[in-house]
């Protein structure tokens, strides 16, 4: 098709009331001039999707000490529970006082909770008053082991544990079960050969050990016994499950 048809053919087209009057068919338009069409495609946005709403979080704007506090408490109680717990067993004797100062030089960390504890018979009818008397004494033991503690490590947090119990090697054992102790140093006396064939003679035939011993053999977590290499010094005498009178110079 030329120039001039096509200026023609779209002449007519911008006047269609001439083509009707005519009685001409009407002109494919697609045919005469496809290049003049453009076919327009509308399409539609999708409607946006609404954001989720971010969870609410609600504070006291007006005084936030109270949530504080809350978050500290929580911090402090979480801390409490992941500190290790020493058991020292305390009385009056000097094996007592030798396996504290022991702990407390070479077991005892900073962040650990040293717990102190003693056994007390249980009472029977009519001897509250003896029992009363045994009581306090006890305490003021431990008062004054917990002074010891707190002169050497002044760092360390001490509690003291009063338990009763008739017979004291398993009354220990329950009392570090229960208070869920990681390790439990507890002194052990020097016996001579004749001691030990004297309550052997006594029992039977049968071996018995002393307080320490048992509590190394049936605590549920880590024991040590603790003596004194000898009197003028020479370090310590260690004995748990596996070792036996271990020399430890410190």
């Amino acid at each position: 098709m030329t120039t001039a048809q096509l200026y023609r053919c779209f002449k007519k087209l911008s006047n269609p009331s001439k083509i009707m009057a005519r009685g001409s068919s009407r002109l494919p338009i697609i045919n005469l001039c496809p290049n003049l069409i453009r076919t327009r495609i509308r399409f539609r946005s999708p409607t946006l999707l609404s954001k989720p709403e971010s969870p609410k979080i609600e504070t006291n704007r007006d005084d936030g000490t109270e949530m504080k506090e809350c978050c500290d408490n929580k911090l402090t109680n979480n801390k409490e529970e992941t500190r290790r717990k020493v058991m020292v067993v305390v009385d009056s004797s000097q094996e007592a006082k030798t396996a504290l100062h022991w702990a407390l030089s070479s077991a005892v960390q900073p962040d650990d909770i040293v717990v102190l504890l003693d056994v007390i018979e249980p009472s029977t009818i009519g001897e509250n008053s003896e029992r009363a008397s045994r009581g306090a004494e006890k305490n003021r033991l431990l008062h004054a082991m917990q002074s010891i503690c707190q002169a050497k490590r002044p760092e360390v947090h001490v509690e003291l544990l009063l338990v009763e119990g008739r017979e004291r090697g398993p009354t220990i054992v329950d009392a570090a079960r229960k208070q869920g102790i990681s390790l439990l140093v507890i002194g052990q006396k020097k016996r001579s050969v004749a001691l030990r064939l004297l309550m052997i003679w006594a029992a039977g035939g049968k071996t018995i050990g002393d307080t320490a011993e048992y509590c190394v053999q049936n605590a549920t977590c880590m024991a040590l016994a603790v003596r004194r290499k000898s009197k003028k010094g020479g370090g310590y005498l260690i004995t748990t499950k596996r070792l036996k009178d271990f020399w430890l110079l410190a």
